[in-house]
């Protein structure tokens, strides 16, 4: 059986009823002898409690807090005090648990039979609770744990908190919040100190260091690697055509020269061997000039591409072409 079944169910609905001034049985309340009628906040605080005892047995316990808290916000009593200490407990909320059964031991009666029960529930839940010493910087800090608001800094003492990881978040108008993890184990007693950022400090350090155009890295061309190829592609051709060209033009100008040596010889014959010669020189010298263009712009391209920081330049003139650059 569960805790409150076990050690408190039973009674807990005749002690609220006695608090109340009504009796219960079989759930239904009735008017107490020579009691006055309950009031209509009386009743529903019954209510609730009734609702929190059944969610309770139900292993629902965080409804059973919600029903319990509003009944005592109703109509308080230590009673309730108790079942919310024991709810808290099953949440393993070990923090508010203690701080509930130490309340309940000022609200409730010297001879509450319930007592003993809540002393020893305290001396075992101060086994399973640390501290926290929170410090802000500067101070006016609203400080959570675990998501749940416990109050700003600064603090006069201690925060009493469950044993384990905690999260613990500062925040601060004008300022960014800071988020800490801390481990405390049983009985510890951590000091934390939070350093609370000014915002515009905090909007520099976040803020990405701006680039200058020179720093600004080259965004590759998609189509600069394919041109490039085929750049060196048409540099080898024109350089292959040059080549070929020129040894032609060699072998006409030695046939021509070989010609001219003997004696008689046909002034047609001279004449053709004379034109194929030159037309060959100057296939020859076009397709040179072609691959010295086409390869100086394309080296151009490749060492730009390549992430050269210096500036580099391809000078064309008249009859000229140059290129010059740092290395």
């Amino acid at each position: 059986m569960n805790k409150i079944s076990a050690r408190v169910g039973p009674a807990i609905p005749l002690l609220l009823a006695s608090c109340l001034g009504v009796g219960f049985v079989g759930g239904v309340f009735f008017p107490a002898v020579a009691v006055a009628e309950p009031d209509g906040s009386v009743r529903e605080a019954d209510r609730h409690f009734q609702r929190g005892v059944a969610l309770y047995v139900e292993a629902d316990y965080h409804g059973a807090l919600v029903e319990f808290e509003r009944a005592y916000t109703l109509a308080p009593n230590g009673i309730v005090l108790f079942n919310v200490g024991e709810t808290q407990y099953q949440l393993r909320d070990y923090a508010a648990a203690l701080a509930t059964f130490e309340h309940y031991l000022v609200e409730a009666p010297a001879g509450d039979s319930h007592r003993s029960l809540a002393e020893a529930n305290i001396k075992e839940l101060r086994s399973r609770v640390g501290r926290l010493r929170i410090v802000t910087v500067p101070a006016g800090a609203e400080i959570s744990i675990d998501d749940k608001v416990v109050g700003q800094t600064p603090f006069e003492k201690s925060i009493v908190v469950g044993v384990g990881q905690l999260s613990v978040r500062a925040t601060m108008p004008g300022r960014p919040p800071v988020v800490r993890t801390v481990d405390v184990a049983a009985e510890d007693d951590v000091p934390l100190t939070i350093e609370m950022p000014e915002a515009a400090l905090a909007a520099r350090s976040e803020a990405p260091p701006q680039q200058s155009l020179s720093d600004r890295p080259r965004v590759p061309s998609k189509s600069g690697p394919r041109w490039r190829v085929a750049g060196w592609i048409t540099t080898g051709l024109l350089a292959g055509g040059a080549i070929t060209f020129g040894v032609l033009a060699r072998n006409e100008s030695q046939d021509l020269k070989t010609a001219r040596s003997h004696f008689p010889t046909d002034a047609g014959t001279l004449n053709d061997l004379a034109n194929r010669t030159q037309s060959l020189s100057i296939v020859a010298d076009s397709l040179t000039a072609g691959a010295i263009v086409v390869g100086v712009i394309t080296l151009f391209s490749t060492l730009n591409a390549s992430g050269d920081a210096h500036p580099n330049g391809l000078v064309l003139g008249p009859g000229s072409i140059g290129f010059h650059g740092q290395f």
